[in-house]
């Protein structure tokens, strides 16, 4: 398990962990951002952008807010 920004573009993963305030964790899972959804990092940094059902998402770095990921094998 590892942040969600030590991604490379192009990589997929799963995402393991969301945490940070319940109001903000909440919101990004009305995103789809929620544990066992599979994104794709397309631009890392901050904000990075990230390919998620069918859309896509832009985060900006928040020490609040923490997104842990598991790489899938493509």
């Amino acid at each position: 398990m590892l942040p969600l920004e030590c991604l490379r573009p192009g990589e997929w993963a799963e995402i393991c962990d969301v945490s940070g305030e319940p109001a903000s964790v909440g919101r990004l899972a009305e995103l789809g951002l929620r544990v066992g959804s599979q994104i794709q990092m397309l631009r890392g940094g901050s904000p990075c952008l990230i390919a998620i059902g069918g859309g896509r998402l832009s985060l900006r770095g928040d020490h609040h807010m923490q997104v842990y990921v598991r790489p899938i094998s493509g």
